[in-house]
C-alpha cells in the first residue's frame, strides 16, 4: 500500500518533470549482448543538449572500428549519421590524425530513463541498450560512501549529507544496513516486499524517532527518488548523489573523503528501517 502511494504522488509531484532528464554519462551496453565477452560497446554523454556517442564495433572481416555520432537530442531522441573513422595514431606512431572513413547509416537512439533506452543500429532491428554498472553491486557494500540527499517539494529545499562506514546486519526485507558513525542515519538495499529493487534510508534523533526517510533507485553515483517524514505527509522529489566511493575516493573533481571511527550501532535506526519496509510510514 505504501508503496502504491508512493508512485502516486511521484506522479502527481514529478509530472511537470516526467521526461526532463538526460542519458547518464558513461559506458552503456546493448542489453542482450551483456554476456563477459568482448563485444560492442557505446560512450555516451550528453551536455545540455548535445549528444554526443563513441561506439567500438567490428567490421564484417573481424576486425575492429570506430565510430562516432553527435547532434541534438530533443524530447529524450536522436536520429544522427554513424560515422566511421580510419588512420589515426597508433601506439608508437607519429603525429596524424583519422580521417571519415564514410558511414554505415543513421542510428537512433531513444532513451526511456536516464540508464535505459533503446538503439537501432544500420541493418538492425531496434535493441534495448543499458547504461553499464559493472562495480557497484546490488550489496551493503556499495552504500559506503558520503552521500548527498536532496529534496523539493511542499516542505521547500530539504538536503542531507553523511558518511556512511558501518555494516550492521540485515533486516527482515534488506540485504545489509549500512549506518553513519553517530548511528542516527542508515541505508539498506530493499530485497523483498513493497520497496523491493529500491534502497531506503532513514534518519532518526537520539531518542529513536524518524526524522525522514528516503526511497531512492540509484546507478552508479546517481540516484533519484521521494523522501517523506510520515505517511500523511507531503512526498517531496528526491535528487542523491554519491560524493565518494566506499575507499574514500571523491566521485567528483576534488573531494576526497577522510576516514570515519565507526561507534555502535542504534538499533532504533534498525527498528526504523524494518517498520518502514513492512508497515509503511507511521
Amino acid at each position: 500500500m505504501f508503496f502504491k502511494k508512493l508512485v502516486a504522488a511521484a506522479l502527481i509531484l514529478g509530472a511537470s518533470l516526467a521526461h526532463a532528464f538526460l542519458p547518464q554519462a558513461g559506458t552503456w551496453v546493448v542489453s542482450s549482448e551483456l554476456d563477459g565477452m568482448p563485444g560492442r560497446g557505446l560512450a555516451i554523454d550528453v551536455q545540455n543538449e548535445t549528444f554526443v556517442m563513441q561506439m567500438f564495433a567490428y567490421e564484417n572481416t573481424g576486425h575492429p572500428s570506430f565510430y562516432l555520432a553527435a547532434g541534438t537530442l530533443l524530447n529524450n531522441q536522436i536520429t544522427t549519421p554513424l560515422n566511421r573513422y580510419e588512420g589515426g595514431r597508433y601506439f608508437g606512431s607519429a603525429a596524424r590524425s583519422g580521417v571519415s572513413a564514410g558511414s554505415p547509416g543513421n542510428v537512433s537512439i531513444r532513451f526511456t530513463s536516464g540508464t535505459t533506452g533503446f538503439a537501432t543500429f544500420p541493418g538492425e532491428p531496434e535493441k534495448a541498450i543499458i547504461r553499464a554498472n559493472f562495480a557497484y553491486p546490488f550489496a551493503p557494500s556499495s552504500l559506503i560512501g558520503v552521500w548527498t540527499f536532496t529534496s523539493i517539494g511542499s516542505e521547500g529545499l530539504q538536503a542531507d549529507a553523511v558518511q556512511l562506514t558501518t555494516s550492521v546486519g540485515a533486516t527482515s526485507t534488506g540485504n545489509g544496513v549500512v549506518t553513519a558513525a553517530n548511528g542516527l542515519f542508515g541505508c539498506e538495499h530493499q530485497i523483498s516486499g513493497s520497496l523491493n529493487g529500491n534502497v531506503l534510508c532513514v534518519k532518526i534523533n537520539s531518542q529513536g524517532q524518524l526524522l525522514r526517510a528516503y526511497i531512492f533507485v540509484y546507478s552508479v553515483n546517481e540516484g533519484e527518488g521521494y523522501s517523506q517524514v510520515s505517511a500523511n505527509s507531503t512526498q517531496q522529489l528526491l535528487s542523491i548523489r554519491r560524493l565518494t566511493n566506499p575507499k574514500g575516493v571523491g566521485t567528483g573533481l576534488i573531494l576526497k573523503a577522510d576516514e570515519a571511527q565507526p561507534l555502535p550501532e542504534n538499533s532504533a535506526l534498525r527498528a526504523q528501517l524494518s517498520n518502514i519496509a513492512i508497515h509503511g510510514l507511521p
